[in-house]
């Protein structure tokens, strides 16, 4: 049952805490599977999803000598080290729905689409924060994985820049070009993702400067 506050006599902030209400209870409440809450409220690491061992796997192999120590990795088909990555990373993550090789295809994305639009490394740095803390939390699945990508950026570059009213809509018009969404969608589901994120935009530099590094390094 909704709360005193959301009674129309209220006046003209009825609809959106009506709105903000709604959205905080019906939408992005995916179940997360016992023995990992502690994913959600974990302190967020912005190098988990970007640690170079994924990919190594079962494959790597550590040896350890009297005064240094070396990793060997055997040579693996792409194919098979994708799925052993992909593996590894479901039983540390159960209650992630995306595979990790999904998740990162996602942020190429993202990155790709920001070089299109001009938009500066600290941007996507920071939509990548985002993205990260929703992913983490079990909040992504494959029907709004990409409506989350998207609005991630939006929200990141309406934070981060200052962009004018056409370059908001050059922006949308590439979000909706390449991730192939609605942009009505987008925009409304823009709102979700800010209520998901607990309105909280600006972030720590710990949190960005890992991914601004990375960005600018393969840049």
């Amino acid at each position: 049952t909704a709360g005193p506050w959301l009674k129309p006599e209220y006046g003209s902030c009825f609809l959106f805490f009506k709105q903000l209400y709604l959205t905080t209870h019906a939408l992005f409440t995916f179940p997360i599977l016992p023995g990992n809450e502690v994913c959600e409220s974990s302190e967020y690491n912005p190098n988990l999803l970007d640690d170079p061992q994924w990919p190594c796997g079962k494959h790597k192999r550590v040896l350890i000598f009297a005064s240094y120590m070396t990793t060997v990795i055997e040579y693996v088909k792409p194919s098979d080290l994708k799925k052993d990555m992909n593996e590894t990373f479901k039983e540390k993550f159960p209650h992630i729905k995306l595979t990790l090789s999904k998740i990162r295809s996602l942020k190429r994305e993202m990155w790709n689409l920001s070089e299109e639009c001009n938009l500066e490394p600290v941007t996507v740095s920071m939509a990548y924060v985002y993205f990260e803390k929703l992913v983490l939390q079990g909040k992504l699945n494959k029907q709004n994985r990409k409506l989350c990508a998207g609005a991630c950026v939006l929200l990141a570059a309406k934070i981060s820049s200052d962009l004018r009213k056409h370059e908001v809509k050059h922006l949308i018009d590439k979000l909706e070009e390449r991730f192939r969404f609605n942009r009505r969608d987008l925009i409304g589901f823009e709102f979700t993702v800010l209520v998901a994120l607990e309105l909280v935009l600006y972030l720590p530099e710990n949190q960005v400067l890992p991914h601004y590094r990375r960005l600018t390094q393969q840049a």
